[in-house]
């Protein structure tokens, strides 16, 4: 049963309507009653089926103004490329030592980078790294010889992202402090790459629901035109 004051939250919103995305994170700051600095969340609701491959939306965009959280990072890698990663500021830089940790049950990280050349011995802990993903890969920039421009994104606010089996995409996309307008900037820039992203075997409408909210309030819902035009 939702709380006294998600409940009061709700009624601040009117359940049938559509919000320009600004008066919905004006919403969204007035709605937070949390004593942290609660996360702004951005869901899409997609008109993919991701059983297919050839539907499956997944990507990485870099937020303006970051995420407003502290992305703790470990490099996987030779010892030739560790002063490098080092340098750009990752938390973590090892190799089997840290593979090893890993097996033991160790994921207190929330990005990991590796290099190509160590990924065939990372493998090993790929059962327990996917489902929390973390895993490494190519596609979104974390298996690569450049730690250092990998280290320096995510630190930026380089965020990855992926549909889920109901179609569905969420990302964070900044922290209630933040001003209104870097959080429209930074979901925008969200959606944007996500719109582009859209599969060619993707029949229909592609962006069909789109809505905000912050950590324990209810979703706001948000007018999608200015994105599909």
């Amino acid at each position: 049963m939702a709380g006294k004051k998600f409940r009061e939250a709700q009624q601040k919103i009117k359940p049938a309507e559509e919000y320009d995305l600004a008066a919905a994170v004006e919403l969204v700051k007035e709605m937070s009653n949390v004593r942290f600095d609660a996360s702004v969340d951005v869901a899409l609701k997609l008109g993919v089926d991701p059983r297919h491959a050839d539907q499956v939306v997944r990507g990485t965009v870099m937020l303006p103004h970051g995420t407003g959280k502290t992305v703790s990072v470990l490099v996987i890698c030779n010892e030739a490329k560790a002063a490098e990663a080092e340098e750009a500021g990752a938390d973590y830089v090892g190799f089997e030592d840290y593979i090893e940790k890993i097996q033991n049950g160790w994921t207190d990280v929330d990005v990991i980078v590796a290099t190509p050349d160590v990924m065939g011995k990372l493998g090993r802990v790929g059962k327990i790294l996917g489902p929390r993903g973390l895993m490494p890969n190519p596609k979104s920039g974390t298996v690569t010889m450049d730690v250092a421009k990998a280290v320096s994104e995510v630190k930026a606010g380089k965020i990855e992202f992926r549909v889920d089996k109901a179609g569905n995409v969420h990302a964070p996309v900044g922290k209630v402090s933040f001003g209104a307008d870097q959080l429209v900037e930074n979901i925008t820039s969200f959606v944007k790459e996500v719109v582009r992203l859209k599969p060619s075997a993707a029949k229909g409408q592609y962006l069909q629901n789109m809505s905000v909210s912050s950590t324990m309030s209810p979703g706001v819902k948000v007018r999608k035109e200015k994105f599909v035009a």
